[in-house]
Order: structure tokens, then sequence, then C-alpha cells
């Protein structure tokens, strides 16, 4: 089958384009370098043309709730609209576990894009996955100085290689509306993971853990990131991880 990908060269993306060519589809990816912007609408429409599913894994770098509403409805609408026009029969929505009570910052994006695709004409699939092993690290390359603050998060980390993975098999299936939610083999806490990625690449740097205020903080301290006991779970440990190919050193 035919598989388009949005953000497929973000952080999941990319494994989903892997897995989606490793499990020989065809793969069309998505991207304003390839003249398809989702924000605009611009070339999405030729895009589309022949796939038989969507999986979009877009995103945006804010903590504005209405910043990340904005871009995840325009995103969700303009993909859609295409879709529905060149007949695309399967729409997956890559989103988060747990986030339910949590309707504040960058995930009331996220819910914002749900509601949006479960009104939509194209059949569609909601796939809530875990926060990343990839999530410590990047939050730690866009902090300065000797000292790191993590918020402090109750959280059962994926990798996002079986993410991707998972996404195409979802995309693969028929559309059911919401797919079991996936998430990592351990439990975890987000500042124990950034004091062990630090650790393995060998830098030098006192990270603190802060609760953050307000219902996101709150929902992040809660557990319900962790999901729940009937989600499906991932194999790659983040200390397997951290050892594996897929870790990029960061500071």
């Amino acid at each position: 089958m035919r598989i388009a990908v949005a953000g497929g060269t973000g952080v999941v993306g990319r494994y989903a384009v892997e897995a989606a060519r490793g499990a020989g589809h065809d793969v069309v990816v998505l991207s304003r370098s390839a003249g398809a912007d989702v924000i605009t609408g611009v070339g999405l429409v030729d895009a589309l043309r022949g796939a038989d599913a969507l999986i979009d894994v877009t995103n945006t770098t804010t903590l504005s709730a209405a910043k990340a509403i904005r871009f995840f409805e325009t995103a969700t609408r303009n993909l859609l609209a295409a879709e529905e026009a060149v007949g695309v029969g399967h729409h997956v929505a890559l989103s988060i576990v747990g986030i339910d009570g949590i309707d504040a910052s960058y995930y009331a994006g996220k819910l914002a894009q749900e509601r949006a695709v479960s009104v939509g004409a194209v059949p569609f699939t909601v796939a809530r996955a875990a926060q990343f092993h990839e999530f410590a690290g990047q939050l730690l390359s866009g902090m300065s100085g000797p000292v790191a603050v993590m918020p402090k998060v109750l959280m059962r980390p994926v990798a996002a290689r079986e993410v991707g993975a998972h996404l195409v098999r979802v995309a693969s299936g028929a559309a059911v509306g919401r797919a079991r939610d996936l998430v990592g083999p351990r439990d975890e806490v987000l500042v124990d993971l950034a004091r062990r990625q630090l650790a393995f690449d060998g830098v030098r740097r006192r990270v603190l853990g802060v609760r953050l205020p307000g219902v996101y903080g709150k929902g992040l301290a809660s557990g319900s990131l962790r999901g729940g006991a009937d989600a499906l779970q991932g194999e790659i440990t983040f200390d397997t991880w951290l050892g594996s190919g897929d870790h990029v050193p960061r500071v």
C-alpha cells in the first residue's frame, strides 16, 4: 500500500518511514522541503494522490496552549481536506497517553488535534504513545549552563523507533477510532533519565527537578502519562536505548 507520512523527517517520522519501507510499502514523505506544507495546505493534494493511508506525526515546540491548538488544528484541517479530496481512506494521528485531564499547555494542542480528527470526514485512528526516550535529551539540548532544570514527570518512556513501527502497523489496518496505547517497558522519572543520559555522555552537569504549577504541572507529576494496564508495551528500555545507535549525545 501507499503510505504518506506528514512530519516524516522528524523524531518519530523518520522511523515510521523506515518501518513502512521495510514492510514493503510505497512511502511518500510530506514536508515543506518537498513542497507540501501542512500549515498553508500548499502541495498536499498533489502529494497525497494515490495514498491509501496517512500518518500524521507533525509537531511544534511550544508550551503555549493557544499556539499549540492553532498549529494542530490548522495542520489537521488541511491534511483532512486534502485526504478527502483525493480519497485517502485512513488518517492516523499520533497523540500522547494519559492527557485527557491535562487540557493545558502543549497537551491542549494534542487534545484539539484529536477532536479535529474525530469530527472529520476521513476514517481515522488516534494512536497514543508515551513520551519518547529522546525527550530528556531534547530538553537538555534546549538549556545552557552548568545546571539543567527538569519538570517533575512520572512517565513510562518508549523508543521513538518502536512508536514509528507501531504507527505503520496501525496505518496498515482498518480505521478503528482509537488504537491501544503504546508505552515503554519501565516506569521512570524524567529527572533521573536526564541524569543517566548526561552520565552516559560523560557530561558533568547538575540536574534539578521542579514541580511545575497549574493543571499542566499537576498532570505531569500525577502518573497519568504512564498510561493504563491495558496498554501495549515496548521492549527497549531507556538504558538499552542509550547504548544503541539511535541515541545521539546531547548536552
